[in-house]
């Protein structure tokens, strides 16, 4: 099957993949109502058609943090990427290098950053989770920056890990010892493509940016109680100098939600925030993004850049993003979706599909120029619409 959008390839990693494994990546937290309404409400804004405009040149580049790009996109961190294909986040980030997009690494990423940087030839963006052990950070932003990451995103709505129950239902947590791993194991041997590409061959399994605090190969009990005994709760606005006394590039606040804490981000003088809810996998019962952004950006859109993720499925809802007052979007289940079903081919794939979709909602809103998308390309706000 040739993927013909984001639900092709989510049909082809859910059969591709162990059931733990697409779980983690396809759920969300609590009853998985934010993750569903990321999707809904965006789909449901609703755009100005215009007619008899001259189309016949569409400028879809644009610039971040003075990075030219060939789309108003990255490739957003997401966590034990390299789960879903072999050395899965080098794979990514080659596919999104030779797009002209940015990919962000994950600190949670199976690949560390100096693999990614060998494998690819320009500089990428790096996630950082603030844990306990400062020493370390330092250590790890550090080497970001020698390898010449250019932008920090800074994810600020983790302080403790959601409560993920496909996580338990399936294996990947709440089934401690020889039990997780045995069902573990049973799933991922009725997928014996997965089990040879990405099991056997996609060895070490590490997390490799933590692999030294964590020790040893990765063991998925051993990572998940890690990530609850050492993220650090107590990270405030405060701690916010701390970080950039040890970045000298862009940083932005990842998981802002609410227009007070866009206001402080500015106040604090970020570079940028991106607003999110995690994709669902945090506080379920928050609005969506789609919900949230065009407040935040009205707040502060003029005092620093606003990115936006969060339930976009195609190059029409990175249209509606930016319309609603994005500079520039973030795609995560998206990519993990086409990398789990073709690996670098396919997140190559998925990148030209949402281009062409693109392409084609600003032909038909008379937009010429990524620039000139703004809340004029709106009918109605998504609460609006909801009223009707």
């Amino acid at each position: 099957m040739k993927p013909a959008d984001v639900n092709d390839f989510r049909e082809l990693a859910r059969r591709r993949l162990p059931h733990f494994i697409f779980d983690y990546i396809d759920g969300g937290s609590y009853s998985e109502v934010t993750l569903r309404q990321n999707v809904a409400d965006l789909q449901h804004v609703a755009l100005r058609q215009r007619v008899l405009c001259d189309v016949s040149t569409l400028d879809l580049t644009t610039e971040l943090f003075g990075q030219p790009l060939a789309l108003p996109l990255a490739l957003a961190p997401v966590g034990l990427a390299g789960l879903a294909a072999r050395r899965g986040e080098v794979q990514a980030a080659r596919a999104a290098e030779a797009h002209g997009v940015p990919f962000c690494l994950s600190t949670v990423s199976a690949c560390p950053l100096d693999e990614v940087a060998r494998g690819t030839t320009k500089p990428f963006w790096f996630q950082l989770y603030m844990i306990r052990d400062r020493a370390f950070m330092q250590s790890l932003l550090d080497q970001a920056q020698a390898l010449g990451c250019t932008a920090l995103l800074f994810t600020v709505d983790l302080p403790v890990p959601g409560s993920r129950y496909r996580d338990v239902r399936s294996g990947l947590t709440g089934s401690p010892g020889l039990n997780g791993k045995v069902r573990r194991l049973l799933q991922a041997a009725a997928k014996p493509g997965w089990a040879w590409d990405v099991g056997f061959r996609g060895r070490p399994h590490q997390l490799g940016n933590v692999a030294q605090v964590i020790g040893g190969n990765m063991v998925l009990e051993d990572f998940f109680a890690w990530l609850r005994n050492n993220f650090d709760a107590s990270v405030t606005w405060r701690d916010i100098e701390w970080v950039r006394s040890r970045w000298s590039g862009p940083i932005l606040l990842k998981g802002i939600l609410d227009v007070e804490d866009a206001r402080m981000a500015a106040d604090a003088g970020v570079d940028g925030i991106v607003v999110s809810n995690h994709g669902g996998r945090q506080l379920d019962g928050v609005p969506s993004t789609a919900a949230a952004l065009p407040g935040i950006a009205a707040a502060v859109g003029d005092r620093m850049t606003v990115l936006a993720d969060g339930g976009v499925r195609s190059g029409l809802d990175v249209f509606r993003m930016l319309a609603l007052g994005a500079k520039g979007v973030l795609i995560g289940r998206a990519w993990a979706y086409a990398l789990a079903a073709g690996g670098e081919a396919g997140v190559a794939h998925l990148l030209r599909l949402l281009e062409a979709e693109l392409r084609v909602a600003m032909a038909l809103t008379g937009c010429t120029r990524v620039r000139d998308i703004g809340p004029e390309m709106l009918v109605l706000p998504p609460q609006a619409s909801k009223e009707r």
